[in-house]
């Protein structure tokens, strides 16, 4: 596991979702990047049950359940603002006896499913994201595997994620702020994509200019 950066690519001017993820993936191609299989990152999304919230006009809180096809035998359990919890496959089965306390938010399930590519120390994965039968965005993952430490790679991250991503590359992830000499976890990867889902779930897709 080495250092990931998640982000976004916008859906190119005049193209669906497919025809977008197309195109980058044929610039991946072009580089000299190789498929090395199929990936899926998928999230739930609970909130406290009514009758955890007493009569005070609480706000609901939430809680995201992950799983990443990177790492088949764990659970992610995210909390807003709150911290990551690793747990086994068997953590899903655990929610269900949770159900008095936390509530399936039903028909929220959003999940990113696409290719892998080896290019030299970097593996990129370049989902589609989809809420339900829709294709509601895409997701950009680019890992550098030799490195653990953020701020050791960040800048050759970033340069690489502009090779092929131009001018919409991202900014440096907001967790490698809070890493500083420590060391990159994968629930520094699962923070990313439950960012990245959450802005996809509240925005709707406007397709902008400049992929070609």
């Amino acid at each position: 596991m080495g250092v990931t950066c998640v982000s976004q690519m916008p859906i190119a001017e005049g193209k669906s979702v497919q025809q977008t993820v197309e195109i980058l993936t044929r610039k991946l191609e072009l580089l000299g990047a190789e498929k090395q299989g199929t990936f899926c990152v998928d999230c739930e999304t609970y909130h406290t049950a009514a009758s955890t919230m007493g009569s005070q006009g609480q706000a609901a809180k939430l809680m995201y359940v992950m799983h990443n096809s990177e790492y088949p035998l764990s659970c992610f359990a995210l909390f807003e603002n709150g911290p990551c919890l690793i747990a086994d496959a068997n953590f899903d089965i655990l929610m269900l006896k949770l159900k008095g306390f936390f509530q399936n938010a039903k028909g929220n399930k959003i999940e990113s499913r696409g290719t892998r590519y080896q290019y030299c120390d970097f593996l990129v994965k370049v989902g589609t994201v989809t809420m339900g039968p829709s294709a509601r965005g895409i997701s950009v993952e680019v890992e550098y595997c030799p490195c653990v430490v953020p701020n050791d790679c960040s800048n050759l991250l970033m340069e690489f994620m502009q090779s092929f991503m131009g001018s919409h590359a991202p900014g440096i992830p907001s967790v490698f702020g809070s890493k500083h000499d420590n060391i990159y976890s994968p629930a520094d990867t699962m923070v990313q994509y439950m960012e990245l889902f959450n802005r996809i779930r509240k925005q709707q897709q406007v397709p902008v200019a400049g992929i070609r």
